[in-house]
């Protein structure tokens, strides 16, 4: 077991040293940067790991990192990490992208790169709407929920209902990947899902795909206790855990 500074201590793969925050006070990507360094220090693979950022918040995680970083282009994150692995096969290769990215003008790539049951890790951080460009609404706005495209809450008969994407990619991804979903809420069970996902890659040269449920506090407009009170409402719709199969019931309200 760590000790509280062992668990609380900077991963070493982290570049942080006079490094300012980037992202917006309260941003929940801070978290899970922190949790994905510590998967890879702990894993031993710092020298080995390549990670591909999207255009959008991910982006500003090429600051923080002693390990290679790639910058694709707004949802190419995918396609980009597939090519890298064909021409580099030994190195673990990790797509971040949110959740515009991964599930409107990344779709296609990240379907077929599942039906391919290509070799990669591909993490989409979900806060239910494109936060850099001013928080607008995405496909895993929730029914109701207020955006700055849908000032009157979200419209489903319109727009349709909460987008269930690791549910969508596993109903076509090869029976040895590995597709879950965790959340910022439960740091713990974040990192075990994300070590699952890395070793499943190298241990069976799988596809893995873990969504991560985020906050953003600065285009919800809400303040920290709101923020997680929001986020347990979220864990409700996208359950956390591994993906199985599609989800039966419709999404709730909120």
């Amino acid at each position: 077991m760590k000790t509280p500074n062992e668990q609380f201590a900077m991963p070493q793969c982290l570049n942080s040293k006079s490094k300012p925050s980037l992202f917006c006070p309260g941003c929940g990507e801070s978290i899970i940067l922190k949790h994905l360094g510590n998967v890879v220090d702990s894993e031993n693979i710092q020298s080995k790991t390549t990670l591909v950022i999207d255009i959008g918040c991910t982006l500003l995680s090429w600051n923080y990192f002693n390990f290679d970083i790639i910058q694709s282009h707004h949802g190419r994150s995918v396609p980009v990490s597939v090519g890298y692995k064909m021409a580099r096969g030994s190195r673990v290769v990790i797509a971040l992208m949110g959740d515009g990215g991964a599930y409107a003008i990344g779709l296609q790539s990240l379907l077929h790169a599942a039906f391919r049951n290509d070799p990669i890790l591909a993490i989409v951080i979900n806060n239910t709407e494109y936060s850099m460009t001013g928080g607008q609404m995405a496909p895993t706005t929730v029914p109701n929920e207020v955006t700055t495209t849908s000032p009157l809450g979200k419209n489903a008969s319109i727009f349709g209902p909460a987008f269930h994407g690791p549910e969508l990619v596993r109903q076509i991804a090869n029976s040895k990947a590995f597709i879950a979903r965790a959340s910022v809420g439960n740091p713990t069970l974040m990192d075990s899902i994300i070590t699952k996902a890395i070793e499943n890659q190298q241990k069976n040269n799988s596809f893995s795909m873990v969504e991560i449920l985020s906050i953003c506090p600065t285009n919800w407009k809400t303040d920290a206790a709101e923020s997680f009170e929001f986020l347990a409402k979220l864990e409700k719709i996208y359950p956390v855990g591994e993906v199985k199969k599609t989800l039966d019931k419709k999404s709730e309200d909120i």
